[in-house]
């Protein structure tokens, strides 16, 4: 009788403590560290996500349905693959769960396949990556994680929705492709190419080429390939230096073909494009500068504070569904949190977003913006040049979907 009592109490004990230990995370300290350049030509970006990742840390500590505090642990990976798995084991080492990465494809991939290893061979100490801005389609297809989750709309997406609006455009007739020789420009390159065959075979690719991520200072050279090929567009995934120093080179060759990028708002870039490039230059990305409500007042804070654009939106969708994911899971652990991120459906800033649980693809709506003069309607001056991205077309997350071939390997 004594013994069975002392069990009984025991049990008791271990049930009020289990459900304490499921609302733990309430006010625990969540790091995340952030592996990105902090050095070399890309470091304005980096800089940029830093203080982007820092400033939302902030506005979610205040309120998030996990109660949970994020904190950010920026560690520079110099654009480099290696360093990245250098950055990646000593976050590790410091007891972090949780790491954002988003420049450069290459990274991603080396961390994926790090993350999936120590996961395997340290059960209990679980990794999660939470891909901020890596976008080549590999990585949620062929090298699908069940430990990755990217929040930016990959390549494909993009492109099918960039070349959706392209179509319908009777002047367009010549495109050249100009990309960075990595991963993501390959890839920027290729469904060029396989989109525009499907949706405007008339359309003649009269160029390609390639060029050293992060190295060129002068683009002249490519300039002068793209006017002798008789292009009326470029198709481009360039980003930071790759594209603001392409655009400059452009305007002083007096180049005026219309320029299809991905990431024409990013740090440089609008300074860069001027009032010359004014209707020329187009962006396919899931938001711009004009979103109007929260979004807007962000953006404005956020320039206010720092001086600087803030154009990562997808920073905001990861304290969005991770906190929920852990509100949901009743936990901070990677492993619960993981399981709740599948399928998870939010509000954000530009409607309702899906975790997609067959490959860990975000589902987005995305928009095409022109580069124009600020207005009334259009306020918002990135880097103070009295320019901006106004909406010219939006694609609903179903039209830009692309399939996946991704055989998850769930634990």
């Amino acid at each position: 009788m004594y013994s069975k009592r002392h069990t009984l109490i025991a049990l008791a004990a271990a049930l009020t403590l289990g459900a304490g230990a499921a609302y733990a995370q309430k006010g625990e300290t969540v790091k995340i560290a952030w592996i990105d350049p902090l050095s070399g030509l890309m470091a304005p970006v980096g800089q940029n996500q830093v203080k982007s990742f820092q400033f939302f840390a902030e506005k979610f500590n205040a309120t998030n349905p996990a109660g949970v505090k994020f904190e950010i642990i920026p560690i520079d990976n110099k654009l480099s693959p290696a360093e990245s798995l250098n950055a990646l084991k000593s976050a590790i080492d410091q007891g972090v769960r949780y790491v954002t990465q988003g420049n450069g494809s290459g990274a991603a991939m080396a961390i994926i396949d790090a993350v999936n290893k120590h996961n395997e061979r340290n059960p209990g100490k679980e990794v999660v990556y939470l891909n901020h801005s890596a976008v080549d389609p590999d990585l949620t297809n062929s090298k699908c994680s069940y430990w990755h989750f990217r929040f930016d709309a990959d390549t494909s997406m993009k492109m099918e929705a960039m070349t959706t609006f392209m179509k319908d455009q009777p002047d367009i007739k010549k495109v050249f492709l100009l990309n960075q020789n990595y991963a993501h420009g390959h890839q920027v390159a290729k469904y060029a190419k396989e989109n525009l065959g499907r949706k405007r075979p008339d359309i003649q690719i009269v160029g390609e080429d390639l060029h050293p991520l992060a190295q060129v200072r002068d683009f002249a050279p490519y300039i002068a390939k793209i006017k002798a090929s008789g292009a009326d567009s470029v198709i481009t995934g360039n980003w930071g230096s790759d594209l603001a120093l392409l655009v400059k080179a452009a305007n002083e060759a007096g180049l005026n073909a219309k320029f299809f990028t991905y990431y024409a708002g990013v740090t440089g870039t609008p300074t860069a494009l001027g009032t010359g490039s004014a209707g020329r230059v187009y962006q396919i990305s899931y938001n711009h500068y004009n979103m109007g409500g929260q979004m807007q007042k962000w953006q404005e804070e956020f320039q206010k504070k720092f001086d600087a654009d803030f154009y990562t939106g997808s920073v905001i969708h990861i304290y969005t569904t991770l906190s929920e994911a852990m509100a949901k899971a009743k936990s901070t652990d990677p492993v619960k949190v993981a399981a709740a991120l599948e399928g998870l459906k939010t509000k954000s800033y530009n409607g309702e977003v899906e975790m997609r649980k067959t490959d860990h693809q975000l589902q987005q709506t995305l928009y095409l913006s022109v580069w124009q003069k600020s207005d009334a309607k259009h306020p918002y001056s990135a880097e103070k040049t009295g320019m901006t991205f106004v909406p010219v077309k939006t694609f609903e997350p179903y039209v830009s979907s692309t399939p996946t071939s991704c055989q998850m390997k769930r634990p």
